[in-house]
């Protein structure tokens, strides 16, 4: 991993953010894209908004990517491009939190702040025995108070790094690897034969479930896209023409629609709808299908601006439709 062993507090930021909720495989391509575009964080403060979205796509949860640009904009125009050097000061940097601030300041500034993540707080409540759940109020304080009372005060970096390890690599969510384990002695879950009991699993939320029908409006060749403005899922990424419904609806239901009844009416051509897409998210599963019409004029949509194939390219799309526009070539 090419962070490993980093000190470069603007390249280790970086790792932290891209992998937030991203597999390591992914993630590393995603870090070695970026520093190649931006190889410092005042070449990422100057990049265009659409420029950086573009290189994000893919990753998911854009909150990060807006987050990564307010925070390297606001160190480049009032920290003279430094990062801060306390734990406290780094926590008032937006979109980092109590884990992201550790590392920075273990690996970075070698100060001993425990790093918490989902392999640290594996290990523990395995070793430890703790069934109090991670995420409830109790159980980070609990998670927290104990990775600060182990952290190595010399080599704080490297005990971080170590931990976060083991646990990615011995002490594994499945299958760990016990009997050959140096922990095993003392360690709690070992003894009482309770490691797939720890730790505690949060009960999983039921997902909440939105139908999107999106009409590709083509005029010349050029289709209508318009951005999505709206503090919602994919706020600054592309989009066409939306009818959002809370249940599906049928292929009649949907050109039959006032959102789109007059744009189909005027259509050169009989609407192609395509197959139904999906997309999971963390909270929510996305549905839909896309439909294509012809017109001969572009139609008075405030927002919405005509773009070429070629053009498409350049824009960011949520994954839902980049599936889309990758099948039927029209990105």
């Amino acid at each position: 991993m090419p962070w490993k062993g980093e000190k470069d507090m603007y390249k280790i930021w970086l790792s932290e953010i891209i992998l937030q909720q991203t597999r390591v495989e992914q993630g590393m391509a995603y870090y070695n894209r970026f520093l190649v575009s931006f190889p410092s964080i005042s070449r990422l403060a100057a990049a265009r908004d659409a420029e950086v979205m573009k290189l994000w796509e893919g990753l998911g949860y854009y909150s990060r990517c807006r987050n990564l640009l307010a925070t390297a904009r606001f160190i480049t125009s009032e920290l003279d491009g430094q990062f801060p050097k306390t734990y406290p000061e780094l926590l008032k940097l937006k979109g980092i939190g109590p884990y992201t601030a550790a590392a920075l300041a273990s690996f970075g500034l070698n100060q001993p702040h425990a790093v918490l993540d989902g392999n640290v707080i594996r290990v523990l409540a395995r070793y430890f025995g703790i069934y109090e759940n991670a995420q409830t109020g109790t159980g980070k304080k609990i998670f927290s108070n104990l990775a600060q009372e182990l952290i190595d005060l010399q080599e704080p970096g490297i005990y971080n790094q170590a931990i976060m390890d083991f646990g990615a690599t011995v002490c594994k969510p499945i299958s760990p690897l016990c009997e050959s384990c140096v922990m095993r002695k003392n360690c709690f879950a070992y003894q009482h034969q309770q490691a797939n009991d720890l730790p505690v699993k949060q009960k999983k939320s039921v997902k909440r479930q939105r139908w999107f029908y999106y009409l590709l409006v083509q005029v010349n060749g050029a289709f209508l896209v318009r951005e999505r403005k709206q503090k919602d899922i994919w706020q600054h990424l592309n989009e066409f023409i939306l009818l959002e419904s809370p249940r599906a609806l049928s292929k009649k239901q949907v050109l039959a629609s006032g959102e789109f009844i007059d744009y189909v009416k005027l259509s050169e051509t009989l609407p192609a709808v395509s197959k139904e897409y999906s997309q999971q998210l963390t909270h929510q599963a996305i549905y839909g299908r896309f439909i294509e019409i012809k017109l001969k004029k572009t139609p008075p949509l405030e927002g919405y601006q005509l773009k070429t194939k070629k053009s498409l390219q350049k824009l960011a799309f949520p994954g839902f439709i980049n599936k889309y526009l990758g099948e039927m070539k029209l990105k």
